[in-house]
């Protein structure tokens, strides 16, 4: 069972002077929960493990289904196949940061993958600052969490210059470069999460700016801001798989500026194939003892409860729990609908005294650097709610 701690929230005043303006949810409930969910350090250091573990998996998956060209089973645009070819060949294209979402770890169950939001991963604001907020504001000892996200994200901007190399090395290789930041105009979330990643690479050193999606420049000589200033980098805190589909022009261009060498982008477009739930049939295929994926098929799983979702699809959309006779026992809408489907072993999540259900996300930024979880019913959705947790 799920032990949580009792704490005095932040009113809504301080959160927005944090710049965090989604506190309260469409229906009048708050977002963030007034509760943490204790966490022993041998449960934490098993989810730093699972999540490292899990992330050389898809590395190797994704070698595999690069070379083996099965793209089209993990639902991957056709126009963006040769852009994650080039994105993946070479190591300037640095993956920033990720979130595994997994089930057990704390209800002496074995951790299980559930999905890796790989792209455009969310509650990075939440887990890397509120939470320490929350402790603070209860005069614990900040030390008390499995948190070195911000710290962690800083260095790995850094290895846009070091690769593989000692962070350290980062002063003697900088030469100047620069990062832009955009995200959509009019979501205030999505903004000020982008604004923090370009807090951390200015932390690590790098000049950069911010420029709404809406106004970035794109053309022969790279990516530019609404003024021409151009940028070495450009972060764009909008899905690979979004600009295939709704701005197919746009995809071609950026494929041009890669291969030109013109800009890295952030995250690269490799990434897609971890996006892609897919992805989680390859790991099964591949990696078939592994302790932590849930078998997973483009079929339907018969005789066993599972779950239908789309390889790509966000906040528990267009999701069905279907149990072991075919019936289906719960179901979300959204705009996913035509999307590949996957079908994943249902697992129970945690559950609290009240039966609320928790999810844990562990973010991954080159090596596992720290969590929170998320709590709701039987499919995690745009309601669901933050949780903090406090080591024990």
């Amino acid at each position: 069972m799920v032990k949580l701690r009792k704490v005095n929230p932040l009113n809504d005043k301080a959160l927005e002077e944090l710049s965090f303006t989604w506190h309260t949810d469409k229906d009048g409930t708050k977002y963030v929960s007034d509760e943490l969910v204790e966490v022993s350090a041998l449960e934490a250091e098993a989810y730093y493990e699972a999540a490292n573990e899990i992330y050389d998996m898809y590395v190797e998956a994704a070698e595999h289904v690069i070379k083996n060209n099965l793209f089209f089973d993990l639902g991957i645009p056709f126009n963006l196949i040769e852009t994650i070819k080039k994105s993946w060949e070479n190591d300037v294209h640095w993956h920033i940061y990720s979130r595994f979402d997994l089930a057990g770890g704390i209800d002496g169950k074995a951790i299980k993958l559930i999905e890796f939001n790989a792209d455009t991963p969310t509650s990075l604001f939440e887990s890397a600052l509120l939470q320490w907020a929350l402790l603070k504001n209860n005069n614990m000892d900040e030390e008390q969490q499995f948190n070195n996200i911000y710290e962690t994200i800083s260095q790995n901007f850094k290895r846009l210059i070091t690769l593989f190399d000692d962070t350290e090395l980062f002063d003697e290789r900088y030469d100047g470069w620069k990062i832009l930041f955009s995200s959509m105009a009019g979501n205030d979330e999505e903004e000020t999460t982008t604004r923090l990643l370009q807090q951390m690479a200015t932390d690590a050193g790098f000049n950069t700016s911010f420029e709404y999606l809406q106004n970035v420049q794109f053309d022969e000589n790279g990516i530019a801001d609404a003024d021409g200033h151009g940028y070495e980098y450009w972060f764009k805190l909008y899905p690979w798989e979004d600009i295939a589909t709704d701005e197919p022009e746009l995809a071609t261009t950026l494929s041009n500026i890669m291969q030109n060498q013109k800009a890295i982008i952030l995250n690269p477009a490799y990434t897609l194939l971890f996006q892609s739930k897919g992805m989680m049939k390859i790991l099964c295929d591949m990696f078939p003892d592994s302790p932590y994926l849930l078998k997973t098929s483009f079929e339907p799983l018969k005789g066993i409860k599972h779950v239908e979702k789309t390889v790509f699809g966000r906040e528990g959309a267009n999701t069905k729990i279907i149990d072991a006779d075919g019936t289906i026992l719960e179901q979300t809408e959204g705009p996913y609908e035509n999307y590949k489907k996957v079908y994943q072993e249902y697992v129970d999540f945690p559950k609290d005294a009240k039966g609320v259900k928790y999810q844990a996300g562990v973010f991954f930024a080159y090596e596992a650097c720290g969590m929170s979880f998320r709590k709701g019913s039987e499919i995690m959705d745009n309601m669901s709610k933050f949780v903090g947790h406090v080591l024990t």
